[in-house]
């Protein structure tokens, strides 16, 4: 009796690891499924689905000991059976509770619960876990979008000019004549419509953050609200061009809809964003995708000279004219930046405004505070590249450094010495190819820093110390 009881044991674990995958395998396969899934809302499988799921609360040894035990009194046959029937019955149960999300809070996982909890008592928490929008990009825009808004601005006639009307032959051929000229007066104190962007309401009162540039100019500001039929006018409290931000002021029907700011220092570069703006006049478009890098510094050229972002967000999401001013969500639908640029000639990279920028400045600008500017380091010379005409003029070797066409006075260059026709070949000992390296050069210095110039001044070498000065400081003066 005991052989036969020990042949079919052997039999009965063969048959075990023929329909049963070693735990490492399971283990391998769903962690590679739930890998493929963005959001947390599922119940994370563990190595073996009975120690874990929670359908069983034994002590996984015990458990593991009662389920896979031999009986005593049973045919191959029958146990092969009840091991189909099993797993049957198992698999049912995975269905449904992946399904029905049997296992969820709220619609976020217990383990997902559990982990931003540990998390949150030692600081930092998770990203992707959220109880109200439950991390799904429908319910993100669901929650955000009230309190997104569209702005539209307009300037009088006369500012935008009439080109047409400005040609005397143009005039005369369209029967314009000095009678018309009240007429037109009265004309150029009419509002046009100028532009229009985004912005998005950060106080119940009211309070609405936008960028500068949608705002730059305007005679009058229209701001809509989801739900109301007519614009509201729109009051300018405060702004800054260095930083492209504005912070406007409507009065209504409180309290309005409005958006926590988040903290952008948590978001990392692969973390999934949700813009809502109007792009095109397409309103309260949401579109989605990741930070693609952080701390990307751009420069754009406009009438008023070139605003010299710093620390933006990278993001292939979706980004048009009219998403500017509008809030860049993370997956907890909290502001972690506002769309502020695209790249024109290229596909999926746009530019946010971090809320690490905002946070520090919010303040001045709702109370019309005067923000004070970064230190801007320059040396006061202007430069351009040497040519081979200019390499021969001046008896220099080759094409190499940067030719010194101006020096502003009272500058660090003029005080250090530096004069037209030097060409700077080095800085601190590093060669310089163009006049762009110089400048970089000295943007990377901090100001203070004494910084040594190597110079070629009638065919000859010479040393220069420089100590790098504020542009800011100086223009105040």
């Amino acid at each position: 009796m005991d052989n036969y009881n020990r042949q079919d044991n052997d039999k009965l674990h063969q048959s075990e690891n023929q329909y049963n995958p070693p735990l490492d395998q399971d283990q391998d396969s769903i962690s590679s499924e739930n890998a493929e899934n963005v959001e947390v809302t599922k119940p994370k499988r563990s190595s073996s689905f009975f120690k874990y799921s929670g359908l069983v609360t034994l002590d996984s040894n015990q458990q593991e000991h009662e389920m896979y035990a031999a009986p005593k009194r049973s045919s191959l046959k029958s146990m092969f059976a009840a091991f189909l029937a099993g797993a049957v019955v198992v698999g049912s149960l995975m269905f449904a509770a992946d399904k029905y999300n049997l296992f969820t809070v709220n619609g976020t996982s217990q383990v997902a619960q559990s982990s931003s909890s540990s998390a949150g008592a030692g600081g930092a928490q998770t990203a992707s876990y959220n109880t109200i929008t439950n991390g799904s990009i429908a319910s993100i825009a669901k929650e955000a979008s009230p309190a997104v808004v569209k702005i539209e601005t307009k300037v009088k006639a006369s500012k935008q000019g009439n080109s047409m009307l400005e040609d005397p032959f143009l005039r005369q051929f369209f029967g314009y004549d000095g009678s018309q000229g009240q007429s037109q007066q009265n004309q150029s104190e009419e509002l046009q419509p100028s532009g229009s962007g985004s912005g998005f309401i950060f106080q119940s009162t009211g309070y609405i953050l936008t960028n500068e540039h949608v705002v730059d100019g305007a005679d009058e500001i229209n701001v809509y609200v989801q739900g109301h039929d007519e614009p509201y006018k729109a009051t300018l409290l405060g702004n800054s061009y260095d930083l492209d931000l504005a912070v406007l002021k409507i009065e209504g029907d409180q309290p309005f809809p409005t958006l926590p700011i988040g903290n952008s220092d948590d978001v990392q570069v692969g973390d999934w964003v949700v813009a809502i703006g109007n792009p095109y006049d397409f309103d309260y478009t949401v579109t989605s995708g990741v930070i693609s890098a952080k701390e990307r510094p751009i420069s754009i050229p406009d009438s008023k000279g070139t605003r010299n972002y710093k620390h933006l967000f990278q993001t292939d999401t979706a980004i048009n004219p009219g998403n500017s001013g509008g809030p860049l969500l993370n997956m907890n639908g909290e502001v972690i930046g506002i769309n502020t640029a695209v790249s024109a000639d290229a596909q999926g990279i746009g530019f946010a405004i971090p809320t690490s920028t905002i946070s520090s400045v919010l303040e001045n600008l709702k109370n019309n505070v005067s923000i004070p500017k970064e230190p801007s380091p320059y040396i006061g010379v202007g430069v351009q590249e040497v040519t081979e005409d200019l390499a021969k003029d001046l008896n220099l070797p080759n094409t190499k450094g940067a030719y010194v066409a101006d020096v502003q006075p009272k500058t660090p260059g003029f005080e250090a010495g530096l004069r037209p026709y030097d060409t700077i070949i080095a800085v601190n000992g590093t060669e310089l190819s163009k006049p762009e390296d110089l400048t970089k050069k000295i943007q990377a210095s901090k100001v203070g820093d004494k910084v040594k110039l190597t110079v070629i001044r009638d065919g000859k070498q010479q040393e220069f110390t420089v100590t790098v000065g504020d542009r800011n400081a100086t223009e105040k003066k």
